[in-house]
């Protein structure tokens, strides 16, 4: 398993395992009728198994981290990204909610790719500077929290994330009643344009080596 996939997949799984209430019952009174010496016990049905759910790319998406994003130039959120790892360069999608309430309504998609894949030929400057930012930029300003985990563990998933960049979708306006169809690419807070010499460089970052194991 990579490391990527260490990071981004189990450390935002916080269990709290907490065992069941005892019931407690008044004694019963001392019974008058004599007890036969051995009891044969009822045969018991064999438990039925709850069916699984099968696996579904719905599943994963369990790194939660906010921000705020600039849409149509205003600072709209912080935005409740629950994030999962696709591939371990790595390729990320975050799924961005105004808040954490269950039934919030999904408002942007954001997709996340290491600096390695957008810097080598796949992304125009001029479409970069227009389109994406760089996550070592953004977080920087302090804008990002990862949340749900110990603070070690946010900072390997921030470490790990400023050697990324990221693109926005803007799916459906929040005081829009339907989506309209028009797709706009939101930008972080502070998105600075960069030079042709500052974004090949950018191509040659790589995530940070793992920690010791303990």
């Amino acid at each position: 398993m990579s490391r990527t996939i260490r990071i981004l997949g189990g450390l935002a799984i916080l269990l709290l395992v907490s065992g069941p209430a005892v019931s407690q019952t008044p004694m019963a009174k001392p019974m008058t009728t004599p007890m036969p010496a051995e009891t044969t016990p009822m045969p018991m049905a064999p438990a039925e198994a709850a069916p699984m759910a099968p696996a579904s790319p719905a599943d994963g998406h369990t790194v939660h981290v906010t921000a705020p994003h600039v849409v149509n130039g205003k600072v709209m959120g912080p935005y409740h990204h629950y994030c999962k790892v696709l591939s371990p360069e790595p390729v990320i999608e975050c799924l961005c909610y105004l808040s954490n309430d269950p039934n919030a309504r999904l408002e942007q998609v954001e997709y996340i790719l290491a600096k390695s894949i957008t810097r080598s030929g796949a992304v125009p400057l001029a479409n970069w500077n227009k389109n994406w930012h760089d996550h070592k930029q953004e977080i920087a300003t302090g804008r990002v929290q990862v949340l749900d985990m110990p603070p070690d563990k946010a900072k390997e998933v921030a470490d790990l994330v400023s050697t990324t960049d990221g693109i926005i979708f803007h799916l459906w306006p929040r005081d829009a009643k339907v989506p309209s169809g028009n797709v706009i690419i939101a930008q972080s807070v502070g998105h600075v344009n960069l030079n042709s010499a500052d974004f090949k460089k950018g191509a040659m970052e790589k995530p940070p080596a793992a920690p010791p194991s303990r």
